[in-house]
């Protein structure tokens, strides 16, 4: 009976030990706070958001973000670029601690990672080559070549109207020279992003509507991380309030941010 009874003790100390170790709560800012890095995971090829110069170094919206926000936590930011495809799977099996990469908040997303407040406020819109004239709203993809990222919002809101023939691409660098070549008619994406590319590039396209759908982009981190989000939320908020977040925005797009 005594025997029974210790094995019994001995058992339901290690189940208790196991689940409090698996229980989530803190890990990641903890292994943060003794690392002193916070790794952030983005594509880096999505300029003026993250992407590598003629240096070969990373620079844009996301970056300096990012660097601002370990500078809050008193940490050095490290930077981990993968497909987007593997950003949120990159994620749960604990390869960096958080993605901030222009990743639109959904329900859909929300199953998976946990969000922090939005960043950004932006939107989708369509893109159509400069001599194009009859594609100014959505409905006007029906019947066209619709160029989209997969796994996007782009491709959810493409989808949306019947006899649309849409393309998915992995990368944003084909489906734009697909759009250019007059492989496609059109191709949806970030307003920003478009408006910073068209500019820099100086390219022959341009945008043909407005916003067909306003995004919220956020920080997605593991689930079970509350204090984490919190930790992050509070960095952001800090931000805004002594004016560094609106520099940040300046500097790369030029206007005040759009609010909620």
């Amino acid at each position: 009976m005594k025997k029974n009874l210790i094995l019994f003790v001995i058992t339901f100390f290690v189940i208790s030990i196991v689940a409090g170790c698996g229980s989530g709560g803190g890990k990641v800012l903890d292994r943060i706070e003794k690392s002193k890095e916070l790794n952030v995971a983005f594509e880096g090829t999505y300029p003026p958001f993250n992407y590598l110069d003629e240096n070969n170094e990373l620079q844009g919206f996301d970056v300096d973000i990012s660097n601002e926000i370990a500078k809050r936590l008193g940490v050095k930011a490290n930077f981990i670029t993968t497909k987007w495809e593997g950003l949120i799977g990159g994620l749960k099996a604990d390869k960096f601690d958080v993605i901030i990469g222009q990743m639109s908040v959904t329900e859909e997303r929300k199953k998976s990672v946990d969000f922090t407040d939005p960043y950004v406020i932006t939107g989708s819109v369509l893109i159509t080559r400069k001599e194009t004239n009859d594609i100014t709203k959505l409905e006007d993809i029906k019947g066209k070549k619709v160029g989209v990222g997969g796994g996007t919002t782009f491709e959810e809101i493409a989808k949306t109207v019947d006899g649309a023939d849409v393309k998915l691409y992995k990368a944003f660098s084909d489906y734009l020279e697909d759009l250019t070549n007059k492989r496609l008619d059109v191709i949806i994406n970030d307003q920003l992003l478009m408006s910073y590319n068209i500019k820099e590039n100086n390219l022959p396209i341009k945008v043909a509507s407005d916003i067909v759908k306003k995004d919220e982009i956020a920080m997605a981190v593991n689930k079970g991380n509350e204090d984490f989000v919190k930790k992050l939320n509070a960095a952001l908020s800090d931000m805004r309030e002594d004016g560094t977040y609106n520099e940040i925005y300046k500097k790369w797009f030029g206007t005040d941010p759009i609010e909620n």
